[in-house]
C-alpha cells in the first residue's frame, strides 16, 4: 500500500532500501528496534538464514524483495570494519513530535549520541520538528515531523 501511495505521488519510488554498516550486529539491532520502534516501523525478516544472520531489518521486504522499501543494518559487504559516511544522513519520518521525542530518548538509552535535541528547526521551515542523533556505529540519523508549529494536545 505504502509503495503505491508514494508511486501515485511521486510517479516513481525513489528508494527500494538503504543499508548502514555496522561492527556490532547485535548492539544495532537493540538500538533500531527500539528507535525505529518508536517511528511505528516494524522488523522485517528475508527467511534466508544466511542474509538474516548478517543483517537485520525494519520495514516493508515481501515476495523475496520484490516489494522493498527498507531499512537494513549489517555487516559491511567487504568485509572491512564499518564506517560513518562524512556527510551521510537518513531522517525517518515521525507522525508526532511525541514520537520525536521518543527516538531521541530510546537512541541515548541504547548507545546511541544526540546531535541535536527535539525541537522546531524554524531555520529549515517553520513546521520542521526534529531530532538528530548518532547510532553505536557513528552513523547519523534523525526523526522528523512536519505539519505542526505547536505541540499538539496529548
Amino acid at each position: 500500500m505504502l509503495r503505491r501511495v508514494i508511486r501515485s505521488f511521486l510517479g516513481f519510488i525513489m528508494l527500494s532500501y538503504v543499508y548502514f554498516g555496522t561492527n556490532d550486529l547485535q548492539k544495532a539491532i537493540a538500538f533500531y528496534g527500539a528507535t525505529l520502534g518508536c517511528l511505528g516501523m516494524q522488523r522485517c525478516v528475508t527467511d534466508d538464514p544466511e542474509w538474516d544472520r548478517i543483517s537485520a531489518g525494519w520495514g516493508i521486504y515481501e515476495d523475496d524483495g520484490a516489494r522493498e522499501l527498507a531499512f537494513w543494518v549489517g555487516k559491511p559487504f567487504n568485509q572491512q570494519a564499518a564506517t560513518a559516511g562524512n556527510g551521510a544522513m537518513i531522517a525517518f519520518s515521525a507522525q508526532s513530535w511525541k514520537a520525536v521525542d521518543d527516538f531521541h530518548a530510546a537512541a541515548l538509552a541504547n548507545g546511541g549520541a544526540s546531535e541535536g535535541a527535539p525541537g522546531l528547526r524554524p531555520q529549515y521551515n517553520p513546521d520542521f520538528y526534529a531530532a538528530y542523533v548518532r547510532d553505536p556505529d557513528g552513523n547519523k540519523l534523525a526523526a522528523v515531523c512536519r505539519g505542526f508549529r505547536s505541540r499538539p494536545a496529548q
